[in-house]
């Protein structure tokens, strides 16, 4: 489990995370939803100690995030940020690779590239495997990317808006693989998402954050609620049932 307890980061005068409490739990998919500023990328952040926390603490399976080795920590808990640039001219398997270095080093054994190589095939990935990230789509590059923190085959995967740039085809897809790597795989998965839809489908738990705070934290079919959406919105938000999902429809 990952726990944050009254996690707080400014900026200035800019309060980005609030007072901010959630906890994780194992082999689920939790979902960080809100509106731009929400605080949803600086939480994912703080819990994967990329960004030091101002206040409060997080654990991770009981032990402060401070206490982690950096070794041991990569090989518990793997993050993908928004935003991701190389300077070096890699090919997908290049990349992939990479997610394998807090286990070799660098040095791929047998087992590594078998990592490798499931990464990419769980990603549809095999014919694109020898091409240059530089030739690649930009959804395409980022189920690359994608593939990588798969590879590195932590108990905890952490992907800030993973679906950017991606068609609805590929959405689906990788939010498919996810549900499998928790349902099958026993891994723990936490996203922020803009897709609301995306987040009532396929997560089991959501947490609601508005202007650094959390509004609501709790099981997907609690948060997808007419009246919590408004509160995080501002706006009004049918809730509709359709396939035994939660369909929020905000187009009028």
């Amino acid at each position: 489990m990952i726990e944050v307890q009254d996690a707080c980061k400014r900026y200035g005068a800019y309060v980005a995370v609030d007072q901010a409490s959630i906890e994780i739990r194992e082999r689920r998919i939790t979902s960080l939803i809100g509106p731009n500023g929400a605080g949803k990328s600086t939480l994912l952040s703080m819990a994967s100690r990329l960004i030091p926390l101002d206040r409060g603490k997080v654990q991770i399976d009981g032990v402060e995030l401070h206490r982690w080795k950096d070794r041991d920590l990569a090989q518990k808990i793997s993050i993908l940020k928004q935003t991701n640039h190389l300077a070096l001219r890699l090919t997908v398997r290049d990349l992939v690779g990479f997610g394998r270095f807090p286990y070799s080093q660098g040095r791929l054994t047998r087992a590594d590239i078998e990592q490798v190589d499931r990464a990419i095939e769980t990603m549809n990935l095999e014919a694109l495997h020898g091409k240059y990230l530089d030739e690649l789509s930009g959804g395409e590059r980022q189920r690359a990317f994608i593939a990588m923190v798969i590879a590195q085959d932590t108990d905890y995967i952490l992907l800030d808006e993973p679906l950017n740039n991606l068609d609805m085809k590929h959405s689906v897809q990788i939010m498919k693989a996810l549900r499998r790597l928790v349902d099958e795989l026993d891994k723990t998965v936490v996203l922020v998402l803009h897709d609301i839809n995306f987040a009532s489908c396929y997560s089991d738990d959501i947490v609601a954050m508005k202007g650094g705070r959390v509004i609501k934290a709790g099981p997907a079919c609690d948060i997808i609620d007419s009246g919590v959406l408004r509160e995080v919105y501002d706006m009004e938000i049918q809730v509709q049932e359709f396939n035994c999902q939660r369909v929020c429809v905000y187009f009028n």
